[in-house]
Order: structure tokens, then sequence, then C-alpha cells
């Protein structure tokens, strides 16, 4: 029995090693860009960063519970914050 379930895991550990992420498409208001500001804390000089690194024409934070508008304004990166200020996700929007 094990001589059978030896290559089956060695075949599994093998194929879990070519896995690799799939990179997000270009947006309008470059979030893809900005995986590395994840769990970082808002402030003056996080945003001027993430205004640079994405190329948004405008960044929207939003807190909890914030009510929003539904306009779709494709350049404008929405920066989704917790109760900490906390940067959490974004998205264009």
């Amino acid at each position: 029995m094990i001589r059978f379930a030896l290559p089956l895991i060695a075949l599994a550990v093998a194929g879990c090693s070519q896995i690799k992420p799939i990179p997000m498409p270009p947006t309008a208001c470059g979030a893809e860009r900005l995986g590395g500001f994840i769990g970082k804390k808002r402030t003056d000089a996080i945003s001027a960063e993430m205004a640079r690194v994405s190329g948004a024409k405008n960044i929207r934070w939003i807190k909890p519970g914030m009510a929003v508008t539904m306009d779709f304004r494709e350049d404008r990166l929405n920066v989704h914050l917790d109760e900490k200020g906390v940067i959490r996700s974004f998205n264009c929007g």
C-alpha cells in the first residue's frame, strides 16, 4: 500500500511547487501596484506614496460604516481602512 502512496505524494508535492500567483491586470487607478501597503497605517506620507506609486488621480479613504457615493470613476483609488486606520484593501471606483 505504501508503495502506491509515496509516488502519489511526490507528484502532489511537485505539482504544488509550480503554482505561481496570478498577477492583477492593469487598472486605471493603479490598484495592482499597491499590495505592499496592506497592513500599514494611514498617514500623510503613506497617502502621498500611494498616489505616486499608483498614479491615481484621486484617492478616497473609506472607513468602516462610512457612507460613500455609488458613482464609478475608474481613475479613483478607493482605500478601505479598518477601525484603527490600517489599510485592508483597495479597488478602483
